[in-house]
């Protein structure tokens, strides 16, 4: 006679004992652990009881013909609404159960179309309110419950839309894939094609989700071919919105921005502010990726503001990724956190599980390279494993972090969470997933293949731009593998290429990594004029812009060349403030390199 849960005034209701006199027993059950408690405040279900032992459930239940489990069940929500009038929808969960509860034991008799309406008008009511608590999984359920028991076509597609978002938002992106294909089928069972497309929209981000770009793209371009000779509607720009980004991501910029066009004009004239925010926003990385940051920067925070001002936590979700990104690859990492924080807690407010893990991860690149290393790896622990490898973009650095203490297990278990590079058609994911393979592969050795790998994800500066996370890795790797390997030709060939970069087109980071390259080929050249001055300079930069690791790291390789010629009272400050640095981060293997040079400079000085 009672659901999953139920609430102390139900139990009232169905037992005719009052509130008062059910406390003690309620509590003793609790203790006894036949009951428990629901208490999170958080949680839709907060203050109702469940049996802990679904035997006993069981048990009590059976022992109750169906006729009177469904007037009990009915007297329950009958109670509950009435007793509940102003508040209702505090218990429309537990409602929405008993009326479900109530048709299921008599689904033939006279009522029960009647009742199992009811249920699942309270069932929808009971989604919405989850959604509103940032409860997706369970808004999810409760939406999916109702598109089960409508006799309607056009309001099941609805709720299973609705079921496919809160899947979405969860993380969970083959049961979000599976209801908006039902909503797809039942639209165009219908002739619905404008529906058909926002769905199709919908559907399309799921898909390139996972690694489905491709089957994505041909869908979503089938349904605009359709609706392009109709009237444009508000359905009709969410999908020019939705396929101009895929595009881009596809590597089509041409047919993007197109697309990106479209929707912005509509946007404006129909007044579509999701519309605008998401178009403004792909319009912003596009901008970015070919060099145009601060474009890219302007119109990014504009879609942010028209996401914020309309109250729309999805493109603002987005607008606050890109704009960390924006900021962080020109090196300007606390801004970037800040973005991403600010992110992380509205996807944690209105129940975005899947941006909030995608933030977490974003997060740790700027914490990485400041060296708050132990912070980056906690983030990045809170995303559960299954999902890691679900994300959009994976976290770069963290790889590195594992490689510079020695934890090469570790770095190789995380590339084993991943796709493989050659299972993405994305511009973006493949050289990302190139990069993290490279600082992999070069710490267990493998240096030609670190070399091919870092070559890949450097090449991706042409779609992404020179300043992007897995273009910086890629660099480092790829020339640390030809030093591994004595190419000088290929590290003058990689110095080369940054050397010709534009001003605006090289990160501070770029240019202190290939000054710290160009110091070590002075030194392998003899050219001994020339180290010192690049070595300074690489140094200030990664001081200057609070990069630790890497500071460390140029203070080792100068202070071990300075000492080899004969300064060793010059190299020892810099080698003591090195190994101060990699103590602090745990950065094992470079600790003892630092350590070992430091104590031939000691050495040094005393036979002098």
């Amino acid at each position: 006679m009672l659901g999953k849960t139920f609430t102390k005034q139900a139990l009232a209701a169905l037992s005719g004992v009052p509130e008062g006199l059910l406390e003690p027993p309620l509590g003793a059950l609790v203790r006894k652990e036949l009951l428990s408690i629901q208490a999170d405040p958080r949680s839709p279900e907060r203050g109702q009881y469940g049996f802990l032992q679904d035997l006993l459930k069981h048990v009590a239940y059976e022992t109750l013909a169906r006729k009177e489990r469904k007037a009990r069940h009915l007297s329950a929500a009958s109670y509950l609404e009435q007793a509940f009038a102003a508040g209702e929808h505090e218990v429309v969960e537990v409602v929405a159960a008993h009326y479900l509860d109530a048709y299921e034991a008599a689904p033939d008799d006279a009522d029960a179309h009647a009742i199992k309406a009811r249920a699942g008008e309270r069932l929808t009511r009971a989604g919405e309110r989850a959604a509103s608590l940032a409860a997706s999984e369970e808004a999810e359920r409760y939406f999916a419950q109702a598109a089960g028991l409508t006799d309607e076509p056009l309001t099941e597609a609805e709720l299973r839309e609705r079921a496919g978002e809160m899947a979405a938002a969860a993380g969970r992106h083959e049961q979000a894939q599976a209801q908006y294909e039902q909503a797809i089928a039942l639209l165009e069972a219908r002739g619905e094609t404008h529906p058909t497309a926002r769905v199709l929209a919908r559907l399309g981000w799921v898909e390139w989700q996972r690694g489905q770009l491709e089957q994505a793209i041909e869908r979503m371009e089938g349904a605009f071919a359709v609706l392009s000779a109709d009237e444009p509607d508000a359905d009709f720009a969410a999908l020019a919105a939705e396929l101009g980004r895929l595009h881009f991501f596809g590597g089509n910029i041409e047919r993007a921005s197109e697309l990106l066009e479209l929707a912005v004009t509509l946007g404006e004239s129909l007044l579509l502010p999701e519309v605008l925010a998401q178009a403004l926003n792909t319009y912003g990385v596009i901008a970015t990726w070919t060099g145009r940051l601060e474009m890219g920067l302007a119109l990014t925070t504009h879609s942010l503001k028209l996401a914020l001002e309309h109250d729309l936590p999805t493109p603002a979700l987005r607008a606050y990724n890109n704009l960390g990104d924006n900021v962080g690859n020109r090196d300007r990492y606390d801004e970037a956190l800040a973005y991403h924080d600010s992110g992380i807690a509205v996807a944690r407010r209105v129940g975005n599980r899947q941006w909030e893990w995608q933030l977490l991860i974003e997060s740790t690149y700027p914490l990485a390279l400041t060296g708050r290393w132990d912070e980056a790896l906690e983030r990045a622990g809170a995303v559960p494993e299954p999902q890691v490898g679900a994300l959009a973009i994976p976290s770069v650095f963290l790889v590195a972090i594992e490689a510079a203490r020695g934890k090469i297990a570790e770095a190789r278990r995380f590339v084993s969470l991943l796709p493989s590079v050659e299972s993405s058609s994305d511009v973006q994911v493949r050289p990302v997933l190139a990069s993290i393979h490279a600082a992999v592969l070069r710490a267990e050795g493998r240096e030609a293949d670190a070399l091919a790998a870092g070559e890949e994800a450097f090449d991706a500066r042409r779609n992404v731009g020179a300043s992007h996370q897995c273009v910086k890795l890629g660099l480092v790797e790829a020339v640390e593998a030809a030093f591994a390997l004595d190419n000088l030709n290929k590290v003058e060939q990689l110095l080369a290429t940054v050397d010709a970069l534009r001003p605006g087109e090289t990160a501070p980071y770029m240019r202190a990594q290939s000054s710290r390259f160009r110091a070590r080929l002075a030194a392998a050249r003899s050219e001994n004029d020339r180290v010192a001055t690049r070595f300074k300079t690489a140094a200030a930069i990664f001081r200057e812009f609070g990069i630790p690791f890497w500071l460390a790291v140029t203070e080792t390789e100068y202070g071990t060349w300075l000492a080899e010629h004969g300064h060793a009272e010059e190299a020892r400050p810099l080698l003591s403030e090195a190994c101060d640095i990699f103590e602090r981060l745990e950065a094992a293997p470079w600790l003892e390199r630092a350590a070992g040079a430091l104590g031939a400079c000691a050495e040094a000085e005393v036979t002098g």
